[in-house]
This record gives C-alpha cells, structure tokens and sequence, in this order.
C-alpha cells in the first residue's frame, strides 16, 4: 500500500492531502464531516493518540468510515510525569536548584537551605478527576506514598453516580492535590473554572497532563498570581504550540510549571503507539477490527 507522510499539516493542507486516500492516520489534525464528504472514498481513519476530539465521529458513523484510536500506549510515561510535576511543586526541587546555581547554598551559614515550605504527601488527600487507566495508575502510586486517594464525579461519565465518586465541589473541598484525567467533552470543558476554583483551599496543587481546555487558564492565572492555591503543574495548554505571550507562561510564576505536552513521549510509550497503529489497520484490512471508538 503507497503512503505518503507529511511532518506538519495545517488545516487549510487537509483536504488536498487526503484526496484520494482510502486510509488516513492523524494526531491533532482536524478531520471534519466535509473532508469526509468530499472523499467518498475513505475508508479508515487512524487516530494516533487516545482523544477523539479532532475528529467528527457522528459524520464518520454516516459516511461508513472506520475510526480507531490508540490506548493504553502511554500509561507509565504519563503517570510518572504526573508525579514529576507533583515531586517538584511539593519539594520545590527547581527553585532549589536555582538557588544552588545562584550561589545562594555557597554563600549560606548554614549546611542547607530551607526558604521554600516543603510539603510532606503521607497523610494528604489526592482527588483524581477521571479514573480510567491513567488516573488508577497515578491513584496507585499515590497510595505508595501514602496519600488517601479521592475520586471525583466527571460530568459526562457513564461513571457519574458511582455512589463511590464525590460531587467535584466536596471532592475539591478536602483536596491537597488534584490531578486531571478525564477526556475532553462538552461538560468537561473549562471543568476548572473560577467557581471551582474557589473549592480548592490555599495550600491545594493542581495537576493536568490530560487536555488543555480542561481549566480556563485566565482564571487559572488569577487564582495563581491572588494566592488561592499553592501551585500548578500543566503538560498541555487549551492551543498548542501556544503563543510566545501566552499570559500563563508570560506570567513567570514561581508556582506555575509547564510542560510541552510531552507527558506521553517516553520512547517506550512511542514504540507502543505506533505497533498499536500498524495493527489496528491490519486488522480492519482483514475485517478484524481493533482499537475501535467508542
């Protein structure tokens, strides 16, 4: 089968790439019902990563076309950035490493350096938001160290009256931490938004290495600069790449780390997405499909 790839697409190079394409695999490029329309002859569509959203799914069921994605690839690699970003707010391991690079610890009387409060995790609360397979994995290691693991209703999920999942406001209300794994739908857009904001206490961390619209970043930033949490640790952001005067990442906060979306990227993580891919097309090749959406 010949087969084209192309590093970079932006939306206006979409439909002159996928005409005449029988299959097409794309990670964030846009698919929509007009691309489908005007290429009857697609067949499958390869999503490589494990969100849906950039492909219009209603309009594949109506046109017959087979949509799979990939799951469960990136498992460990996110999970472990998670609690990168955790380690380093509640340690504070990157202003002492400033500090160290400053000269500061040479300069000192002292043998150590303590200006920033360092937060032990054993005992505290850690409130998952969306407990598929990367929120278990990131529960689980969280129970490692100690921590009481809470899980929070998501608007949306077949799991929301789960008489073992805690409405989001009592659910933020006890948190020390927050960590978000849930998809990106429509109820859970701007999920994290100044009123629930306004549930977490001062000293609460909050966590995203799942989708960017998930928080309202310029609540998020208010929240951040008037001291109404401790910190936050973001993988992705609502546009991506983001602008160079993105105001969060203009903003300088020293509570405020941000990650290029590469939670996912260990090698191991890669090799996996792209033998899932490989097999999900010879298997709709051979009217066996896998790794079908929804």
């Amino acid at each position: 089968m010949p087969f084209q790839v192309f590093g970079t697409t932006s939306s206006n190079q979409v439909a002159t790439r996928i005409e005449s394409c029988n299959v097409v695999f794309t990670n964030k490029v846009v698919i929509t019902e007009a691309h489908m329309q005007q290429n009857p002859q697609l067949r499958y569509i390869g999503i490589l990563a494990t969100g849906t959203n950039n492909v219009d799914l209603n309009a594949a069921a109506k046109y017959g076309i087979t949509v799979t994605h990939i799951t469960r690839y990136g498992t460990h690699s996110v999970a472990q950035h998670t609690w990168g970003l955790i380690l380093s707010l509640v340690t504070q391991q990157y202003r002492y490493q400033q500090a160290v690079q400053q000269g500061r610890w040479s300069a000192s009387p002292f043998f150590c350096l303590l200006d920033y409060p360092i937060t032990e995790l054993a005992g505290k609360k850690l409130v998952i938001v969306g407990y598929g397979e990367l929120g278990k994995q990131v529960a689980k290691i969280g129970e490692a160290f100690g921590m009481e693991v809470l899980l929070a209703k998501v608007p949306g999920s077949p799991q929301y009256n789960n008489k073992n999942r805690l409405p989001l406001a009592e659910a933020f209300a006890l948190a020390d931490i927050v960590s978000l794994h849930c998809p990106l739908v429509t109820q859970t857009r701007h999920l994290i938004n100044d009123e629930s904001l306004s549930w977490l206490r001062p000293h609460t961390f909050l966590i995203n290495t799942a989708r960017g619209d998930l928080i309202d970043e310029a609540a998020l930033l208010q929240a951040l600069i008037n001291n109404r949490l401790a910190g936050a640790g973001l993988d992705v952001l609502a546009v991506e790449p983001p602008p160079v005067d993105h105001p969060l990442i203009a903003a300088e906060l020293p509570n405020l780390l941000i990650t290029p979306h590469c939670a996912w990227g260990s090698q191991q993580a890669r090799q996996r997405l792209v033998t899932q891919a490989r097999n999900h097309l010879l298997n709709f090749l051979a009217n066996k499909p896998t790794g079908l959406v929804g």
